[in-house]
C-alpha cells in the first residue's frame, strides 16, 4: 500500500488559475472607471449649469457604462483576493467569465432599449437639437476611444514561463489517482536502461531541428538513434542524427506545424511521443476584459452611428437617418452580446473548451496500448485547463507515467489521472 500522508509538503499544490495579466487588467479597468466617472460628473454638472437636458442625459448614460465596467473591476479584485480561498475547489479563475456573462446580459438589454427607441422615433419623429447633440456625441466618442486604448494597452503582451509538474497521488496496487499541475514543456525525458536522455526541438535563431542529449548515463551514438514523425494526415518523415557539440542534432529540418506523433528509438528501446503546437486558442481569452472592451466599443459604435446620422439629418434633411443609425448600432451590439453570452455560458457550464486537445490527450495515452475509459476537459481560468483522465491498462504503470506523456500538451494546469484495470 502506498504511504499517503496528507501533511507531506510534496502533496500540496495551489489552485490559482488566473491569467498572467490579471493584475494589469484590474488596474486598467479601475483607470477606465475613473475616466468615465469624471466624464459622467462633468456632463451632469455642466448640463445642469447650462440648462442642457441632452448633456444630462448623456451623463446618465455614461453612468450605466461606468457601472458595467465596475462589475468587471470588482470581479478582478475579488478573484485576486480569494485566489487561494479553499472554498473554491478549482480556484477563482471563472469569476471573469461570470462577470462577462452578466455584462453580456446588460449589453443585450441596452441593445433592446436602443432598438426600441430607434423604432419609436422612426414611427414618430421628434425634433433634434443638432447644436447640442453633435458635440456631445463627439465627446462621447473621444472618451470611448480613450477607454478602449486604456483597456487594450496590454492586450498584446506575451507571457513566457517554465515550470515543472507537481502533484500528489495515492492508490492501492494497480489502481490509483494522481492530481497536480501541468505546465507547457519544451522537452521529453526518455528513460532507458543505459541512462536518461532529453529530446526537444531546437529553433533559437536557426531552422527547427530535433536535439537529443544524455542527462544521465553514458554517451549517445548517433547511428543508434532513429526518429520518425507521423502527422495527423498520415504523412511520415524519417530524421537522421549527427553529433553537434555535446548533443545529437537531426540533419533534417522540422517543417511546420510542430504537431505530430514521434516514434523514437534510443538505446534499442522504442518510445512514442506526442508533440503539440502551443496554441492557447479561445480558452486563453480573458472574457472579463473582453466584456469591458465590448462595452466600450459598443458605446463607440453608437457614437459613430449617431454622429453619422445627425450629420446626414442636419445637412441633407434626412431626419430618419438618426433613428436608422441607432437601429443599426443596436443590431451590432446585440451580435456582440450574443457571442459573449455563448462563449461565457459554455465555460460556466463546463463544456469541452478544446476538442483538438481532448483528441490529443486520448491519442497520447492510447499510443502506449492503453485505453482512455473516461475523459473530462474544462476551463479553470484564462489559459488554464483542467482534465480528468481515466486510463484502462493491463500494464503495471503508475500515474506518473501518463503525467510524463501528457506534459507536452499545452495549458493543462490541473491534471487528475485515474488508473483502472482493463476489462476482461
Amino acid at each position: 500500500m502506498t504511504d499517503f500522508r496528507p501533511d507531506a509538503p510534496a502533496l500540496t499544490h495551489d489552485h490559482v488559475f488566473l491569467a498572467p495579466s490579471h493584475q494589469a487588467n484590474e488596474r486598467r479597468a479601475w483607470a477606465v472607471i475613473i475616466l468615465c466617472s469624471v466624464m459622467m460628473i462633468g456632463e451632469i454638472v455642466g448640463g445642469l449649469l447650462f440648462g442642457s437636458i441632452a448633456l444630462v442625459a448623456d451623463g446618465l448614460h455614461m453612468s450605466t457604462h461606468a457601472g458595467a465596467l465596475l462589475l468587471a473591476a470588482l470581479a478582478y479584485t475579488y478573484a485576486r483576493r480569494h485566489a487561494e480561498d479553499p472554498r473554491f475547489t478549482f480556484g477563482t479563475g471563472k469569476f471573469g467569465d461570470l462577470a462577462g456573462f452578466a455584462s453580456a446580459i446588460v449589453l443585450a438589454m441596452i441593445a433592446l432599449l436602443i432598438g426600441y427607441e430607434a423604432v419609436t422615433r422612426l414611427l414618430r419623429p421628434e425634433p433634434i437639437h443638432f447644436r447640442e447633440a453633435i458635440p456631445i456625441a463627439g465627446l462621447g466618442l473621444v472618451v470611448n476611444l480613450a477607454s478602449a486604448w486604456l483597456l487594450s494597452a496590454g492586450g498584446h503582451a506575451h507571457h513566457h514561463g517554465h515550470g515543472h509538474g507537481h502533484g500528489h497521488g495515492h492508490g492501492h496496487g494497480h489502481h490509483g489517482h494522481d492530481h497536480g499541475h501541468q505546465h507547457d514543456a519544451e522537452s521529453f525525458e526518455i528513460v532507458t536502461a543505459p541512462g536518461v536522455s532529453r529530446l526537444f526541438i531546437h529553433e533559437d535563431g536557426v531552422p527547427p531541428r530535433f536535439r537529443l542529449e544524455r542527462t544521465q548515463g553514458g554517451a549517445l551514438v548517433a547511428s543508434d538513434v532513429t526518429l520518425e514523425t507521423i502527422r495527423p494526415d498520415g504523412a511520415r518523415q524519417i530524421f537522421r542524427f549527427a553529433e553537434q557539440a555535446e548533443v545529437l542534432e537531426s540533419l533534417e529540418e522540422i517543417p511546420e506545424p510542430h504537431a505530430f506523433t514521434a516514434r523514437v528509438v534510443v538505446d534499442g528501446e522504442a518510445h512514442t511521443l506526442m508533440f503539440a503546437e502551443h496554441d492557447h486558442g479561445a480558452h486563453a481569452r480573458d472574457n472579463n476584459m473582453r466584456s469591458a472592451i465590448v462595452h466600450v466599443m459598443a458605446d463607440a459604435t453608437v457614437s459613430v452611428m449617431v454622429i453619422a446620422g445627425l450629420v446626414l439629418a442636419r445637412w441633407l434633411g434626412w431626419v430618419w437617418m438618426d433613428p436608422l443609425a441607432g437601429l443599426i448600432g443596436a443590431l451590432v451590439i446585440a451580435s456582440w452580446s450574443f457571442g459573449l453570452i455563448r462563449d461565457t455560458g459554455a465555460i460556466l457550464l463546463d463544456m469541452n473548451p478544446d476538442k483538438r486537445l481532448a483528441d490529443q490527450i486520448r491519442q497520447t495515452v492510447e499510443a502506449s496500448g492503453d485505453a482512455v475509459a473516461d475523459l473530462h476537459l474544462w476551463r479553470l481560468g484564462p489559459g488554464h485547463l483542467g482534465a480528468i483522465v481515466s486510463v484502462a491498462s493491463m500494464e503495471d504503470r503508475d500515474a506518473a507515467f501518463y503525467r510524463a506523456k501528457l506534459a507536452r500538451l499545452p495549458n493543462l494546469s490541473h491534471l487528475t489521472i485515474e488508473i483502472v484495470g482493463a476489462p476482461a
